[in-house]
Protein backbone atom coordinates (compact mmCIF):
# COMPACT_ATOMS: atom_id res chain seq x y z
CA UNK A 1 0.00 0.00 0.00
CA UNK A 2 2.89 2.08 1.17
CA UNK A 3 4.65 1.53 -2.38
CA UNK A 4 1.42 2.83 -4.59
CA UNK A 5 1.00 5.69 -2.77
CA UNK A 6 4.58 6.82 -2.86
CA UNK A 7 4.49 5.66 -6.76
CA UNK A 8 0.98 8.17 -6.87
CA UNK A 9 3.06 10.75 -5.22
CA UNK A 10 6.26 10.97 -7.63
CA UNK A 11 3.95 10.51 -10.49
CA UNK A 12 3.49 14.38 -11.16
CA UNK A 13 7.53 14.62 -10.86
CA UNK A 14 7.68 11.54 -13.53
CA UNK A 15 5.50 13.32 -15.58
CA UNK A 16 7.81 16.43 -15.31
CA UNK A 17 10.91 15.23 -15.90
CA UNK A 18 10.32 12.68 -18.99
CA UNK A 19 8.28 15.38 -20.92
CA UNK A 20 11.44 17.85 -20.56
CA UNK A 21 13.31 15.83 -22.99
CA UNK A 22 10.59 15.11 -25.50
CA UNK A 23 9.28 17.61 -28.54
CA UNK A 24 5.36 18.69 -28.27
CA UNK A 25 4.84 16.06 -31.06
CA UNK A 26 6.11 13.08 -28.99
CA UNK A 27 4.36 14.55 -25.91
CA UNK A 28 0.82 14.93 -27.20
CA UNK A 29 1.13 11.16 -28.70
CA UNK A 30 1.86 9.30 -24.94
CA UNK A 31 2.42 11.76 -22.06
CA UNK A 32 3.67 8.95 -20.01
CA UNK A 33 5.92 6.80 -22.50
CA UNK A 34 10.26 7.51 -22.30
CA UNK A 35 11.43 9.94 -24.70
CA UNK A 36 12.71 8.47 -28.02
CA UNK A 37 16.17 10.52 -27.95
CA UNK A 38 17.60 11.93 -24.94
CA UNK A 39 18.20 15.57 -25.67
CA UNK A 40 19.26 18.92 -23.74
CA UNK A 41 18.03 21.22 -26.29
CA UNK A 42 14.61 22.14 -24.55
CA UNK A 43 16.86 22.88 -20.88
CA UNK A 44 19.30 25.16 -23.02
CA UNK A 45 16.09 27.27 -24.59
CA UNK A 46 14.79 27.10 -21.43
CA UNK A 47 17.70 28.35 -19.72
CA UNK A 48 17.97 31.25 -22.49
CA UNK A 49 14.14 32.15 -22.19
CA UNK A 50 14.31 32.81 -18.71
CA UNK A 51 17.51 33.77 -18.09
CA UNK A 52 18.22 30.88 -15.69
CA UNK A 53 21.16 32.39 -14.16
CA UNK A 54 20.57 35.58 -13.31
CA UNK A 55 16.50 34.37 -12.17
CA UNK A 56 18.15 31.46 -9.90
CA UNK A 57 20.81 34.27 -8.05
CA UNK A 58 17.82 36.31 -7.19
CA UNK A 59 15.88 33.31 -5.96
CA UNK A 60 18.54 32.31 -3.96
CA UNK A 61 19.39 35.89 -2.46
CA UNK A 62 15.52 35.60 -1.50
CA UNK A 63 15.37 32.77 -0.14
CA UNK A 64 18.51 32.83 1.86
CA UNK A 65 18.34 36.13 3.49
CA UNK A 66 14.43 35.94 4.09
CA UNK A 67 14.99 32.85 5.87
CA UNK A 68 18.43 33.98 7.51
CA UNK A 69 16.17 37.23 9.13
CA UNK A 70 13.52 35.03 10.02
CA UNK A 71 15.10 32.00 11.65
CA UNK A 72 17.14 34.64 13.80
CA UNK A 73 14.56 37.07 15.00
CA UNK A 74 12.00 34.52 15.53
CA UNK A 75 14.75 32.45 17.76
CA UNK A 76 14.84 35.45 19.60
CA UNK A 77 11.18 36.90 19.76
CA UNK A 78 10.42 33.62 20.99
CA UNK A 79 12.97 32.51 23.68
CA UNK A 80 11.70 36.39 24.79
CA UNK A 81 8.41 36.01 24.93
CA UNK A 82 8.95 32.55 27.06
CA UNK A 83 10.74 34.10 29.48
CA UNK A 84 8.73 37.23 30.25
CA UNK A 85 5.72 36.73 31.74
CA UNK A 86 3.67 39.33 31.45
CA UNK A 87 0.45 40.46 29.83
CA UNK A 88 2.12 42.59 26.45
CA UNK A 89 4.17 39.30 26.01
CA UNK A 90 1.08 37.01 25.90
CA UNK A 91 -0.69 39.64 23.85
CA UNK A 92 2.67 40.08 21.47
CA UNK A 93 2.31 36.04 21.11
CA UNK A 94 -1.39 35.60 20.66
CA UNK A 95 -0.88 38.35 17.80
CA UNK A 96 1.51 36.37 15.99
CA UNK A 97 -0.82 33.36 16.36
CA UNK A 98 -3.46 34.97 14.56
CA UNK A 99 -1.21 36.11 12.18
CA UNK A 100 -0.96 32.62 10.63
CA UNK A 101 -4.61 32.34 10.04
CA UNK A 102 -5.04 34.97 7.60
CA UNK A 103 -5.38 33.92 4.27
CA UNK A 104 -2.56 36.03 1.95
CA UNK A 105 -5.46 36.35 -0.57
CA UNK A 106 -7.27 38.65 1.96
CA UNK A 107 -4.33 40.77 2.23
CA UNK A 108 -2.67 40.79 -0.72
CA UNK A 109 -4.42 44.41 -2.08
CA UNK A 110 -3.65 46.37 0.45
CA UNK A 111 0.14 45.28 1.15
CA UNK A 112 0.55 46.51 -2.39
CA UNK A 113 -0.73 50.09 -1.33
CA UNK A 114 1.08 49.55 2.28
CA UNK A 115 4.38 48.76 0.08
CA UNK A 116 3.92 52.21 -2.08
CA UNK A 117 3.38 54.36 0.87
CA UNK A 118 6.19 53.31 2.72
CA UNK A 119 8.12 53.65 -0.97
CA UNK A 120 7.02 57.52 -0.91
CA UNK A 121 7.93 57.65 2.81
CA UNK A 122 11.16 56.44 3.04
CA UNK A 123 12.17 57.24 -0.35
CA UNK A 124 13.46 53.56 -0.56
CA UNK A 125 11.36 50.79 -3.53
CA UNK A 126 9.50 48.63 -1.27
CA UNK A 127 8.06 47.13 -4.93
CA UNK A 128 9.90 45.47 -7.67
CA UNK A 129 12.94 45.43 -5.36
CA UNK A 130 14.12 42.15 -3.50
CA UNK A 131 14.74 43.87 -0.85
CA UNK A 132 11.31 44.93 -0.56
CA UNK A 133 10.04 41.18 -1.41
CA UNK A 134 12.44 40.04 1.38
CA UNK A 135 10.91 42.51 4.09
CA UNK A 136 8.10 41.18 3.26
CA UNK A 137 9.05 37.69 3.36
CA UNK A 138 10.23 38.09 6.85
CA UNK A 139 7.20 39.37 8.03
CA UNK A 140 5.03 36.78 6.76
CA UNK A 141 7.18 34.07 8.37
CA UNK A 142 7.27 35.52 11.67
CA UNK A 143 3.78 34.15 13.02
CA UNK A 144 5.17 30.44 12.22
CA UNK A 145 8.41 31.01 13.34
CA UNK A 146 7.93 32.09 16.37
CA UNK A 147 4.95 29.05 17.17
CA UNK A 148 8.04 26.42 16.24
CA UNK A 149 10.59 28.12 18.42
CA UNK A 150 8.18 29.39 21.02
CA UNK A 151 6.81 25.67 21.56
CA UNK A 152 10.68 24.35 21.82
CA UNK A 153 12.10 26.73 23.98
CA UNK A 154 9.45 26.40 26.65
CA UNK A 155 9.45 22.77 26.78
CA UNK A 156 12.92 22.05 25.89
CA UNK A 157 15.29 24.91 26.85
CA UNK A 158 15.95 24.79 31.04
CA UNK A 159 16.08 27.86 32.83
CA UNK A 160 18.54 26.53 35.17
CA UNK A 161 21.33 26.39 31.88
CA UNK A 162 20.45 30.40 31.17
CA UNK A 163 21.11 30.96 35.23
CA UNK A 164 24.38 28.93 35.08
CA UNK A 165 25.72 30.91 31.50
CA UNK A 166 24.89 34.44 33.68
CA UNK A 167 26.81 33.20 36.81
CA UNK A 168 29.82 32.29 35.10
CA UNK A 169 29.15 35.94 33.37
CA UNK A 170 27.42 35.50 30.38
CA UNK A 171 25.52 38.68 29.11
CA UNK A 172 22.24 38.29 27.41
CA UNK A 173 23.31 37.89 24.00
CA UNK A 174 26.04 35.29 24.96
CA UNK A 175 23.66 33.47 26.59
CA UNK A 176 21.35 33.53 23.98
CA UNK A 177 23.80 32.72 20.97
CA UNK A 178 25.95 30.09 22.84
CA UNK A 179 23.55 28.65 25.25
CA UNK A 180 20.10 28.70 23.60
CA UNK A 181 20.64 28.94 20.38
CA UNK A 182 22.70 25.85 19.53
CA UNK A 183 19.85 24.06 21.79
CA UNK A 184 17.28 25.29 19.06
CA UNK A 185 18.92 23.59 16.45
CA UNK A 186 16.39 20.81 16.11
CA UNK A 187 13.45 23.88 15.01
CA UNK A 188 15.92 26.32 13.70
CA UNK A 189 16.45 23.08 10.57
CA UNK A 190 12.51 22.83 10.66
CA UNK A 191 11.84 26.00 10.03
CA UNK A 192 14.58 26.44 7.94
CA UNK A 193 13.17 23.60 5.64
CA UNK A 194 9.35 25.07 5.75
CA UNK A 195 10.44 28.44 4.94
CA UNK A 196 13.02 27.44 2.16
CA UNK A 197 9.93 25.69 0.47
CA UNK A 198 7.35 27.98 0.74
CA UNK A 199 10.08 30.90 -0.59
CA UNK A 200 11.50 29.64 -3.69
CA UNK A 201 8.71 27.87 -5.02
CA UNK A 202 6.55 31.00 -3.68
CA UNK A 203 4.69 32.55 -7.14
CA UNK A 204 1.47 35.08 -5.99
CA UNK A 205 3.77 37.24 -3.95
CA UNK A 206 6.67 37.58 -6.04
CA UNK A 207 4.51 38.13 -9.22
CA UNK A 208 2.71 40.84 -7.50
CA UNK A 209 5.84 42.65 -6.18
CA UNK A 210 8.36 42.79 -9.19
CA UNK A 211 7.85 43.91 -12.32
CA UNK A 212 11.24 44.24 -14.23
CA UNK A 213 12.43 40.71 -15.63
CA UNK A 214 16.32 41.60 -14.09
CA UNK A 215 14.60 41.40 -10.28
CA UNK A 216 12.36 38.08 -11.22
CA UNK A 217 12.68 34.40 -9.27
CA UNK A 218 12.23 31.36 -10.66
CA UNK A 219 8.57 30.95 -10.50
CA UNK A 220 7.40 34.01 -11.85
CA UNK A 221 9.84 33.65 -15.17
CA UNK A 222 8.12 30.31 -15.62
CA UNK A 223 5.22 31.73 -17.09
CA UNK A 224 6.86 33.25 -19.80
CA UNK A 225 6.69 29.43 -21.44
CA UNK A 226 2.41 29.89 -20.63
CA UNK A 227 0.88 31.97 -23.76
CA UNK A 228 -2.71 33.11 -24.21
CA UNK A 229 -2.83 30.73 -27.41
CA UNK A 230 0.21 28.12 -27.09
CA UNK A 231 1.80 26.72 -24.49
CA UNK A 232 5.86 25.26 -24.68
CA UNK A 233 4.98 22.24 -22.51
CA UNK A 234 8.43 20.73 -23.03
CA UNK A 235 10.56 23.79 -22.14
CA UNK A 236 8.09 24.50 -19.14
CA UNK A 237 9.07 20.84 -17.79
CA UNK A 238 12.53 21.44 -18.51
CA UNK A 239 12.24 24.59 -16.50
CA UNK A 240 10.41 22.98 -13.67
CA UNK A 241 12.73 20.34 -13.43
CA UNK A 242 15.63 22.57 -13.12
CA UNK A 243 13.69 24.51 -10.21
CA UNK A 244 12.99 21.82 -8.19
CA UNK A 245 16.55 20.17 -8.32
CA UNK A 246 17.95 22.57 -5.34
CA UNK A 247 15.06 21.99 -3.35
CA UNK A 248 14.92 18.22 -3.18
CA UNK A 249 19.14 18.36 -2.65
CA UNK A 250 18.25 20.21 0.39
CA UNK A 251 15.45 18.66 1.75
CA UNK A 252 17.31 15.15 1.70
CA UNK A 253 21.02 17.08 2.86
CA UNK A 254 18.67 18.01 5.79
CA UNK A 255 16.96 14.92 6.44
CA UNK A 256 19.60 13.89 9.45
CA UNK A 257 18.12 16.61 11.85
Amino acid sequence: ALLVFCLMYLSPIYIIVVNSFKSRAEMYTNVLALPETLTWEYYAGAVQRMDFINVFKNSLIVTLCSVAIIVVLCAMAAWMLVRTHTRLSRFLYSFLIVTMLIPFQTVMMPLMQEMNSLTKALGIPMKNSLGGLIFMYAGFGAGMGVFLFHGFVKSSVPVSLEEAAIIDGCNIWQVFWRIVFPILKPTTVTVIILDVIWIWNDYLLPSLTLTSNANKTIPVMTSLFFGTYTIEWNMAMAALTMTIIPVIIFYFSAQKH
